[in-house]
């Protein structure tokens, strides 16, 4: 049971989270739309949590994003490429990818050691800064994560092909380079 769980977590958790905050975010605007122009009031809650909302979906997509590799470099330049070429264009470009992740999780860290010493409160909820801005060292930390779940994969089955590329795109790669 717990082995399934985690199964469903490692398969949908990027899914679940972003898919939640839209959810949150078309439910919050909804009830701001209602409130304003039917009942002519305002919620005042409605914009935060909906802005809050929005970031979290944006970084767990990112993360959903490089899980699945969905990044448009992927598709759109590395088709056109010889194997042996693509392979290390996308090896170089994840290696410099990652430079950039490792950097802003640094730069996160640093951000939100600030944000728990200096405490912050949002201006309509009153919750700590430092819960809803954790995202940004939430999301390049997993996004770090599935890089290197990409590479272990892709290590397990013998290094063929290009790092995390589907099956259907590596066929059409081959009928490019006939």
């Amino acid at each position: 049971m717990l082995s399934r769980v985690g199964v469903l977590l490692e398969r949908h958790f990027e899914e679940v989270l972003a898919c939640t905050g839209l959810v949150v975010v078309v439910v919050c605007v909804f009830l701001q739309v209602i409130m304003r122009y039917v009942f002519h009031s305002a919620l005042q809650w409605t914009e935060e949590v909906a802005a809050i909302a929005m970031v979290w979906a944006v970084y767990m997509g990112a993360a959903l994003g490089v899980r699945e590799r969905f990044h448009i470099r992927i598709l759109a330049g590395v088709m056109l490429l010889p194997r042996p070429a693509a392979r290390a264009v996308v090896i170089f470009s994840d290696i410099v990818w990652l430079a950039f992740m490792v950097l802003m999780v640094g730069f996160a860290w640093n951000y939100l050691g600030v944000l728990w010493e200096h405490t912050s409160r949002t201006p309509r909820l009153g919750i700590n800064e430092f819960y809803p801005q954790s995202i940004v060292f939430i999301g390049y930390a997993l996004m770090i994560v599935r890089l290197f779940q990409i590479y272990w994969l892709w290590t397990r089955a013998g290094c063929i092909g290009i790092p995390g590329m589907r099956p259907e795109y590596e066929q059409t790669q081959l009928e490019v380079e006939r």
